[in-house]
């Protein structure tokens, strides 16, 4: 028993860190993909559409829908609390050295919108062009984890030019999702949400407040939400916002941080793969007309959207920017180390096939959909980790590659602000 608590707190460090969660993701990817595309894949469709829940409550959900839904409201609820402090405390809290990171994510959303929408509509597959926000999604938590593989020694602005970019760019997609893929609103249902989270930003104020007490509240505002016709998702991002950012009543730790301590093994241990488990699953091997998948125009959009757009997008707003006001970059980061971050803002995952599934209720369009998402992940994956590999091999010094710097990129300490790099 005395051992049992070292070891449980080493398994949630080793599960929150960022390379931990890219690994995961990957596996849980790699092992959909598999089973799709193998003689069990009948196996793997019955598995994902697997029916359990209350009824009664509007609840009975396949297992692929409440890891879409239900699970990944964690990983939502981390990006709430990230976004909280980034506001209150970190590095959104100044405008004017948040306002680089800030401009290069909208213009990373914005490209990729606008290439998809172009390349469908050249194409004449208007059908497709619901699917315009797939390409604009960045995720943060595999985006991290390569760069804190293959970017040891780099300066820790860059880490910290992503990490906010990244935030930000997931604050829009929680919008883009919330006004854009919501059909219908039960007002009531929505009104009883809002009022539920009022309550839990009540509460997780108070000095008693335990996890125990949050989370049935939390289930609560969750499932008025799911009723409400807002994606359910949202929940963990309100949630997150209502966290306390600065410490209370002679706390030492913000509680910002206590419960994004508290959640994220959860959220990267288990929500995201399992997601990614449901997610990713596309069938080519054994499919009718595999061509039909692969070769459909949403399938070119979306990876040029991912590979290109997003690079594009990022680097162009930021040389802009850079170029035509006082606006700077952090110390130590220049702008040909922006091209590696643009092209690991094309790594959509996540939020991208979240995007998917609320695009495109057909077959055709949902399976090619996720496979480009796959792909162009992959690609802007491969080609950031070999110009990281590159920028880093040229910036550490011989012999090295260790020391403050590289701690700071592989994660393992707190986000650094701008002042901080500075």
């Amino acid at each position: 028993m005395y051992d049992a608590l070292p070891r449980r707190a080493r398994l949630r460090r080793w599960l929150s860190r960022e390379t931990t969660s890219g690994a995961l993701l990957l596996a849980a990817a790699a092992l959909a993909l598999i089973w799709a595309n193998s003689p069990f894949a009948p196996a793997y469709a019955a598995l994902s559409e697997f029916t359990i829940g209350p009824e009664a409550l509007h609840l009975d959900l396949s297992l692929s829908h409440w890891a879409a839904d239900g699970l990944l409201a964690l990983f939502f609820f981390v990006v709430g609390v990230e976004l909280k402090h980034e506001f209150v405390a970190g590095s959104l809290r100044r405008p004017r050295e948040a306002a680089v990171p800030v401009l290069a994510a909208i213009g990373g959303m914005a490209v990729p919108a606008i290439l998809f929408t172009v390349v469908v509509l050249a194409f004449g597959d208007t059908e497709a062009v619901r699917g315009w926000a797939i390409p604009t999604a960045t995720d943060i938590a595999f985006a991290l984890a390569v760069l804190a593989i293959f970017g040891k020694g780099l300066p820790p602005g860059l880490r910290t030019f992503l990490l906010t970019l990244a935030v930000v760019d997931d604050l829009l997609a929680i919008v883009v999702i919330a006004v854009f893929y919501t059909a219908t609103i039960n007002l009531i249902a929505l009104v009883a949400a809002l009022a539920g989270a009022a309550l839990f930003a009540v509460v997780v104020r108070q000095r008693w407040a335990r996890w125990w007490v949050l989370l049935p509240i939390g289930l609560v505002v969750w499932g008025f939400l799911h009723e409400s016709g807002v994606h359910a998702t949202i929940a963990g991002v309100l949630l997150g916002f209502a966290v306390p950012a600065r410490p209370l009543r002679g706390e030492s730790v913000a509680r910002t941080d206590t419960y994004d301590d508290l959640v994220r093994p959860f959220s990267s241990g288990i929500a995201l793969p399992v997601f990614a488990f449901f997610a990713a699953g596309v069938t080519v091997v054994g499919a009718g007309d595999p061509l039909a998948v692969v070769a459909q125009p949403v399938v070119l959009a979306i990876v040029l959207g991912l590979v290109v757009g997003k690079a594009a997008g990022v680097l162009g707003v930021t040389l802009l920017v850079v170029k035509a006001t006082r606006l700077r970059l952090p110390a130590g980061v220049a702008p040909r180390d922006l091209l590696p971050i643009g092209l690991l803002c094309g790594i959509g995952f996540t939020v991208s096939l979240l995007i998917t599934g609320l695009s495109f209720d057909d077959g055709v369009h949902t399976d090619g959909a996720r496979f480009a998402v796959l792909l162009g992940t992959l690609l802007s994956a491969a080609g950031a980790a070999a110009l990281l590999r590159l920028s880093a091999r040229r910036q550490r010094d011989p012999g090295t590659g260790t020391g403050p710097v590289a701690d700071a990129i592989d994660g393992d300490g707190p986000a650094l602000g701008y002042g901080d790099a500075r």
